[in-house]
């Protein structure tokens, strides 16, 4: 039931979704946040052990000038005993604050990453159908597992580098001031120069970011297409073709994270040149007579070394601009994603088991306005447990019709009703509730065979319940011949089973459903003679009292049903049953003829 419309190609450097959502970057950051807010008793004391880190560096500078002055200049006897316990006592607070902190934030960190992840999972799991068709899924699955990581360390990883090292600065700033205030003038002078260069490189890091990820999607993308289409690859020989595109995305990324490194190696060289301009100029300074006699040897070398250990925090303070311009990239694309409407589900009304009467009612659609109709004012009733069958060439409409009657899209015009109730008064989950579907493409999960059977239902159904809907649809006789029966794991989509296999095991979770509603879209059409005979078997019950939509290219599949519509571009040309429609020499007997001219 998947339309197969080609999906709509990203604009450059940004995903489909990111270009919908292009919030400030402090909008953005404050909204990342909030995703701390719960946690905030173990991110107040990660704060707290920050802070208390910090207070080390200035303790350890303060340190050096009593140890000159107090214990070698004036060799005061006090000083000589206390001073190497306080060198311990320092760094003990220090590794008390460095283990609170990074604990206590990486668990922030993780819980964001978590919570972030599920609420996208589930919003992934309430987009409209048509989300699907314009998004590929490598750039789904690139939001979720790598955007949602970068998206943390803006949140957490970063939170710690400016507090942290913006406390150490301010606390070896403030211990610069008291003891030499004109010394510490000269370095506030590079102030303003060292705010216009961040400033400057902060857009540039937030626009490679965001190209980054998009470079990044592609190669999800490339490497998602080279894994499900592995067999047809090595078929036809396209090795060369794949790793080719796959090089040339790689590289993209490649570059992309040059330019990012080159930015970041510009600035930190540059702040370091101020600093070491400050440092020169202070020394200079510092050789002034009327200096010099009012600093002691302690004095002089505690500021030298204050601002010596400025160089670290000032240089992470420069670099962790990066980061956070990166997750503020991820979160416009996490955001993009959550601020999408779910799909509609406006209806109030519910069935508790419907009849089964489904009626199409001038019902036209199509997927996009520049593409027309693909459907066109369709009638077609469906009376409860009637077996009515849709074919005609690809792309006449029949699979698009079943899409409507689950609601993953829209009419553009007319109704689709069920028991006489417009489907978009009924809420969602109760219209799907009456509807099962077996395809020719059957989806299977890398579970135990029991639950892809009672898939939906797993905890409602009895193990009993399972090994019945198995039996009837002829499951039993390869289900017993498995390692484990019911237990076996049946791998990605089910890749220890055959195609006849695949089959059966979605009519069982058919049967299991009881829905009064079913579509069969080529259940059958892609199997081998004995393969079909035990499918048919399956099918046999599956039909029995319920209404049944088929849709079916092979017509020697849809003989034996009651009503056979014939659609063409979108509209139903004929309709009567398969010897009415052979007696036309309409539509229909030209398709028949066509399949069994041999």
């Amino acid at each position: 039931m998947k339309h197969k419309d080609k999906k709509l190609k990203a604009d450059p450097g940004t995903g489909v979704f990111d270009r919908e959502y292009r919030g400030k970057g402090g909008e953005t950051y404050h909204r990342l946040l909030q995703y701390v807010r719960p946690y905030w008793v173990p991110f107040a004391i990660a704060i707290a052990c920050m802070v208390l880190y910090a207070a080390t560096h200035t303790a350890f500078a303060a340190l050096m000038k009593y140890l000159l002055d107090d214990g070698f200049v004036e060799q005061e006897d006090w000083v000589i005993r206390v001073m190497p316990l306080a060198i311990i006592g320092v760094f003990f607070v220090r590794s008390i604050g460095h283990f609170g902190s990074h604990y206590l934030m990486q668990f922030v960190g993780w819980t964001v990453v978590t919570d972030i992840r599920k609420q996208m999972f589930r919003k992934y799991l309430e987009l409209p159908t048509q989300d699907y068709d314009r998004v590929s899924s490598g750039e789904m699955i690139s939001k979720l597992a790598t955007n949602t990581k970068k998206l943390s360390a803006a949140a957490t990883q970063a939170i710690t580098i400016v507090v942290r090292d913006t406390v150490t600065i301010l606390g070896l700033l403030a211990w610069m001031i008291y003891l030499s205030p004109i010394l510490t003038l000269t370095l506030l002078l590079v102030v303003p120069v060292l705010a216009a260069i961040v400033n400057s490189i902060t857009k540039k890091f937030r626009r490679v970011s965001r190209n980054i990820q998009q470079q990044m999607y592609d190669v999800t993308h490339v490497i998602e297409e080279a894994v499900e289409g592995n067999r047809v690859i090595k078929i036809f020989g396209a090795q060369d073709y794949e790793q080719g595109q796959f090089d040339r995305s790689a590289e993209r990324v490649r570059d992309m994270n040059l330019k990012m490194a080159r930015t970041k190696a510009s600035s930190v060289p540059m702040v370091q040149f101020l600093v070491a301009l400050v440092m020169a100029g202070i020394v200079f300074l510092a050789g002034f007579e009327g200096i010099v006699e009012a600093i002691t040897v302690g004095t002089f070398v505690s500021f030298v070394t204050a601002l010596m250990l400025m160089f670290t925090p000032i240089k992470k303070l420069t670099t962790v601009n990066a980061q956070i311009q990166t997750g503020i990239a991820a979160g416009e694309s996490i955001f993009a994603i959550l601020d999408r409407a779910s799909e509609p589900d406006t209806g109030t009304r519910t069935l508790d088991r419907a009849e089964g009467d489904v009626r199409f009612d001038e019902v036209s659609f199509a997927y996009s306005a520049a593409k027309g109709d693909v459907v066109r004012e369709v009638d077609l009733h469906i009376a409860p447990g009637e077996i009515v069958a849709l074919v005609g060439r690809s792309g006449s409409g029949k699979t698009t019709l079943a899409n409507l009657l689950a609601r993953f899209y829209e009419p553009r015009e007319g109704r689709i009703l069920l028991d006489g109730v417009d489907i978009r008064e009924l809420k969602l989950d109760n219209l799907r509730e009456q509807i099962s579907y077996v395809g020719q493409d059957v989806t299977l999960f890398n579970d135990t065979l029991a639950n892809n059977i009672a898939f939906g239902r797993v905890g409602h159904s009895t193990r009993a319940e399972i090994e019945a809907a198995a039996q009837a649809a002829q499951a039993q006789e390869f289900i017993d011949e498995l390692p484990e029966g019911m237990d076996t794991e049946i791998g990605d989509n089910g890749i220890m089973l055959s195609g006849g296999q695949r089959q059966r095991v979605a009519i069982a979770r058919a049967l299991l459903k009881d829905a009064p509603v079913l579509i069969l879209d080529e259940a059958t059409s892609a199997l081998d003679t004995e393969s079909e005979r035990w499918v048919q078997m399956g099918l046999e019950r599956l039909l029995e009292n319920r209404t049944t939509l088929v849709i079916a290219h092979r017509l020697s599949t849809v003989e034996h049903a009651d009503r056979i519509a014939v659609m063409q571009k979108g509209r139903i040309v004929e309709s009567g049953t398969h010897a009415e429609l052979l007696a036309k020499e309409g539509t229909y007997a030209g398709l028949y003829r066509m399949q069994f001219s041999d």
